[in-house]
């Protein structure tokens, strides 16, 4: 997508509250990758993307940056956590799964892309193959019917939604599983390790028709899509626009004593190190190369600094961004303004139940003012904050809202209301006067 760091900047506004210099720090990095892309081969070679590193409590929008700039563009992203890693050799996720889990994301896309263009052609295939699984039992029961016919109806009824419900019994392949020990998490599809070499085997499966019109998509949309040029495209994408976050990362920061800890740390930094400069990971889809790859770490940094990271991640992380805390006037705003507001949020949930909330400002300012205290008085969270002080602000309406006992009612959520519900929190503001 062509846009200007400008227009970057403004979509992000939609959606994510101040944190003007992280923003343009990322608009500028996704527009020199379309710069890239216009430039002779020989230059684009020798331009890789220039690395972000974020610092700033948790809940102030460091993740949703990226996120919502990879979906922008409909880049492959992953968000991974530095503490799941260990040092090769350790028992543990190895840092170049991060890599491999990218892969996986882009293959996603590029796989849901391509069932978007068979969209057209497999329910055909589909409608016939449900045709002729329903055929028998409808033959059964009407044996003097002109066959043509009986499949007409029976096309007619399908397409009208008239048999989704009806239970069909349908043979299905099953690859066969080998389990790892309990805990390790981890299931292998031997069909998959072994390609095929191990037979599958044959399943009946009780489905209801639309199950098995859904089944029966994939299948055919499966056949119809070249996996080898979907896995060729994935590998492009995630190599030439793939963005990885990596969260947490002040908590692999050294914090300069050499105890077992901080070498362990600083072994996941070491074999983090080559990913991010630059280097071949081998998947099963192919290899990938990292350089071109964006990253984007981020950390609180309250205990570690970002000069405790070893100098060379320092070095690959070149642009700095710091985010601010939170302030009142950014919790008022994060309620009401962006496209998927707080409140948006709670009142499209009510409606289903036909409650109709309105909130008046001086309750949000109300709600920002709780929010802003209880960060300062406890864990700051930031923005998640808003969400603990909605649950219990909205905790009785939601509890009592039932469709089936009322028309759509209005209620008018104002800063006495809010005062009422969330006494307690009030209290200590209130008794925080009499504090020195």
């Amino acid at each position: 997508m062509n846009l200007s760091p400008k227009q970057i900047v403004a979509e992000l506004d939609r959606y994510i509250i101040g944190q003007s210099s992280a923003k343009r720090a990322v608009a500028v990095a996704l527009r020199n990758r379309y710069r890239r892309s216009l430039l002779d081969d020989k230059v684009r070679e020798e331009i890789t993307p220039k690395n972000i590193i974020m610092k700033g409590p948790t809940g102030v929008g460091k993740t949703e940056i990226a996120r919502r700039l990879a979906k922008l563009v409909k880049a492959p992203f992953v968000k991974v956590e530095a503490t799941k890693y260990t040092e090769v050799g350790y028992v543990g996720r190895d840092c170049e799964s991060m890599v491999r889990d990218l892969v996986e994301v882009a293959v996603r896309l590029v796989k849901d892309e391509k069932l978007a263009e068979v969209k057209l052609k497999a329910p055909a295939v589909v409608e016939k193959r449900l045709t002729d699984l329903l055929f028998p039992m409808r033959k059964a029961a009407a044996q003097d019917r002109a066959d043509a016919v009986l499949r007409e109806e029976i096309l007619s009824e399908l397409r009208q939604g008239k048999l989704d419900h009806l239970i069909v019994e349908v043979e299905t392949l099953v690859s066969p599983k080998m389990d790892l020990p309990v805990g390790s998490g981890v299931e292998i599809s031997l069909g998959s390790v072994f390609d095929g070499m191990m037979p599958k085997k044959k399943k009946i499966r009780k489905l209801t028709v639309r199950e098995a019109r859904e089944m029966f998509f994939e299948e055919e949309a499966d056949k119809l899509i070249d996996n080898d040029n979907v896995a060729a495209e994935a590998i492009r994408r995630a190599e030439q626009e793939g963005i990885i976050f990596i969260d947490e990362i002040d908590k692999i920061a050294s914090s300069g004593s050499r105890n077992g800890a901080d070498v362990s740390r600083e072994g996941v930094q070491r074999d983090i190190l080559p990913i991010v400069e630059g280097s071949t990971v081998q998947t099963k889809y192919g290899a990938i190369r990292t350089d071109y790859i964006l990253f984007i770490a981020a950390g609180a940094f309250h205990l570690a600094k970002m000069d405790d990271l070893i100098p060379e991640l320092q070095g690959r992380f070149p642009i700095k961004v710091e985010l601010e805390s939170l302030t009142h006037d950014d919790f008022c705003r994060i309620l009401s303004q962006p496209d998927n507001a707080i409140l948006t949020q709670y009142s499209e949930l009510l409606r289903v139940d036909n409650v109709d909330i309105k909130f008046t400002d001086e309750a949000i300012a109300e709600v920002a003012k709780i929010a802003e205290y209880e960060n300062e008085t406890s864990e700051n969270i930031g923005a998640r904050r808003l969400h603990t002080v909605m649950e219990q602000l909205l905790e009785d309406i939601s509890f009592n809202a039932d469709k089936t006992k009322h028309d759509m009612i209005e209620i008018v959520i104002d800063k006495k209301y809010v005062l009422e519900h969330l006494e307690k929190t009030v209290k200590g503001m209130n008794l925080k006067k009499y504090i020195i």
